[in-house]
């Protein structure tokens, strides 16, 4: 089984979009850590940063590792996540509580209800011939990196067996589902259902707990 299956969205070009779309998808790292994945010098690495983090866009902490001067670990601040866009943000908010208001939760739940439909339709069209579970995946991944999550997966290491993570490095979306919960909900149904009968889906991160992104745990059901 390979280290890695499949990759985020495909990298920006410019030398600060790149190291911010780094620190999206692996998290906090070292300078060098994001000049290697970079394949970049050190010192270039060194040279944005200064300036990313004077535009407000990354920050620092300082992390002992035993003997030695501590390490500088870099995230990005909130600013810097505001550099991957939540669609459509304050315009959804407001249709939300709008449909809240008129239709009340019934209402609301109709409407996530035919958006699952909609989306099932298509990702199920997209899963046509696809065999493994590796296969499925890798076109989930592919669908939603077109809808803008930064999806990839790998195998589950910390698994029981054959299963994979599967990781979105970024909600498109993660205004509205603050809004309501229900968008979430909904999506962890859908995962369930295009991936098949024969596998079971967890989320095991979640951005609206706190973590940096959402990943699901994907086991076939023997191992589940």
């Amino acid at each position: 089984m390979p280290a890695s299956v499949a990759g985020p969205a495909p990298m920006p070009h410019q030398p600060a979009d790149r190291i911010l779309s780094t620190l999206k998808t692996r998290g906090a790292l070292g300078i060098p850590d994001i000049a290697k994945v970079l394949n970049v010098t050190v010192e270039a690495v060194r040279q944005q940063m200064a300036k990313l983090q004077a535009e407000g866009w990354v920050d620092a902490e300082s992390r002992s590792s035993g003997r030695g001067r501590p390490t500088q670990i870099w995230r990005l601040t909130g600013e810097g996540h505001k550099r991957f866009p939540d669609t459509h943000a304050e315009m959804t908010v407001q249709m939300i509580s709008a449909v809240i208001s008129v239709f009340g939760e019934k209402g609301m739940d109709q409407l996530i209800a035919a958006r699952e439909a909609a989306m099932r339709a298509n990702y199920a069209e997209a899963m046509r011939g696809a065999r493994s579970l590796e296969s499925r995946l890798a076109r989930l991944a592919e669908i939603r990196n077109r809808e803008g999550y930064m999806a990839e997966f790998r195998p589950d290491e910390q698994g029981p067996g054959d299963g994979f993570l599967f990781i979105e490095n970024h909600c498109p979306i993660c205004t509205a589902a603050r809004a309501c919960t229900g968008f979430c909900r909904s999506e962890l149904q859908l995962f369930n259902e295009v991936l098949g009968p024969d596998v079971a889906v967890s989320r095991v991160e979640h951005v609206l707990a706190g973590a940096r992104r959402c990943s699901y745990r994907v086991e076939p059901k023997a191992n589940a």
